[in-house]
């Protein structure tokens, strides 16, 4: 009767158990969300806390914050100095989070390290997305006012030795992602469409300044769904 008795509960306990686990599977989503991390950078005359929404919006729709990087650097260095930075800072970040790739989120001048580092430095191994915002991509007159005070602005300057190189060729190399987000009315690019890369989803985002480019919620929310 004793054995009886245990073989009904030993029964009964693995059909509890069955039906608990079948319970749990179920609730449990498909696929936990996961995401690259993301690598900021920012442009002439700025630094990571131009970022700051943009994170902040990041972290509104499930992004961890070690899933985000954003750093500041000697933005009056060339921009081949701040490249070769900016490939130390991605295998570090990768090291960190243990993700095979990166997204590069850049603004402004930001565009061209970013560029040169995918180009020149083997960044097309290690970068899934690539996202311009307002990037200064084929130059702008604007940097008349400071290419004769910083290295980085010289070769910002519409025409530039490192401007032809860098749009030599393929200017969206590798089987990188990649999108440009320009406006109609941005002052600092002259003229606007500079911001345009060969290859790229090219988006015009209406009238936003220059400055709003990078922390503007619309354009974030393009900028999210396409590296999704």
């Amino acid at each position: 009767m004793q054995r009886f008795k245990r073989r009904i509960v030993t029964a009964v306990s693995a059909v509890v158990s069955s039906l608990l686990l079948s319970l749990s599977l179920s609730a449990a989503p498909a696929h936990a969300a996961t995401h690259n991390p993301i690598v900021f950078v920012h442009g002439l005359s700025s630094s990571a806390s131009s970022w700051d929404d943009w994170i902040a919006d990041f972290e509104a729709d499930g992004y961890s914050s070690s899933e985000l990087f954003a750093s500041s650097y000697d933005w009056s260095q060339s921009n081949v100095t701040t490249a070769q930075q900016l490939a130390t800072e991605v295998k570090s970040v990768l090291a960190q989070t243990g993700a095979s790739k990166v997204d590069l989120v850049v603004h402004s001048m930001g565009a061209l390290s970013a560029r040169y580092y995918l180009k020149n430095l083997g960044g097309t191994s290690y970068v899934d997305d690539f996202v311009s915002a307002a990037g200064v991509n084929h130059g702008t007159t604007t940097a008349s006012w400071c290419k004769w005070l910083y290295t980085s602005c010289a070769e910002m300057y519409t025409g530039s030795s490192f401007l032809t190189s860098l749009n030599s060729g393929d200017e969206t190399p590798g089987s990188v992602s990649y999108a440009s987000y320009w406006s109609n009315c941005d002052d600092a690019l002259t003229p606007d469409t500079t911001a345009i890369l060969s290859g790229a989803t090219n988006v015009e985002v209406g009238c936003i300044s220059h400055t709003d480019m990078n922390n503007d919620y619309g354009v974030y929310e393009q900028v999210r769904d396409f590296i999704a």
